[in-house]
């Protein structure tokens, strides 16, 4: 059985969503290489954070950093807001995509510190369309190995990625289903939404 646990791993970029596509036209120039590498680079940063001794807001700022340096942010964010995405105003994009990176980093930071003794392999990785699928394998003590994949792209200007898939399990879209109900609560108030995951744990 799927141990629950195993869904917390998504961290900073944990949050994220379906695939991004890129202009039609633009060619991908990030290669498979690359991709493992940012992947390689992100997961030892991550570990670092853990291995710091802080807790948190502390640990909280760390994540978030991190999840800035690492993951395409604005896209994650359009994606979890789903249609409310496409009648928000540029401002207030830009608050909420503030704010539930706020979130996301307390969200996941707080319960990182479980997994400090997990540990990733980086074992491939392969083109998908538009976008670079790094494959790895995570090994947490007291769990059989299990696989999480890495979406990648270049779309924004830059190497980062998109989104995690934990043994099957779509994390871009779990988010995208959380925010969509946190927003019906509030009767579509947008406003409300980012006041809210502003103070939200």
């Amino acid at each position: 059985m799927r141990s629950d646990r195993r869904h917390l791993l998504l961290g900073g970029a944990a949050a994220l969503v379906a695939a991004v596509v890129l202009r039609p036209g633009a060619a991908l120039a990030l290669t498979e290489d690359q991709a493992k590498s940012l992947i390689g680079k992100a997961v030892t940063d991550v570990n670092t954070a853990i291995a710091s001794g802080k807790t948190g807001p502390a640990l909280y700022t760390m994540f978030e950093d991190l999840y800035m340096q690492y993951a395409d942010v604005p896209t994650i964010a359009r994606s979890v807001l789903g249609t409310a995405a496409r009648t928000a105003s540029p401002a207030q994009m830009q608050a909420f995509t503030l704010a539930f990176r706020g979130y996301v980093s307390r969200k996941y930071g707080k319960r990182f510190r479980e997994f400090s003794a997990t540990r990733f392999e980086v074992v491939g990785a392969r083109k998908v369309k538009t976008f670079i699928e790094v494959k790895s394998i995570a090994y947490m003590p007291g769990e059989a190995p299990f696989e999480v994949l890495w979406h990648v792209s270049d779309k924004s200007g830059k190497n980062l990625f998109f989104n995690m898939i934990i043994e099957g399990v779509n994390m871009l879209a779990a988010e995208r289903t959380e925010i969509g109900a946190m927003i019906d609560a509030r009767r579509g108030n947008l406003d409300q939404l980012i006041a809210d995951l502003k103070t939200a744990q």
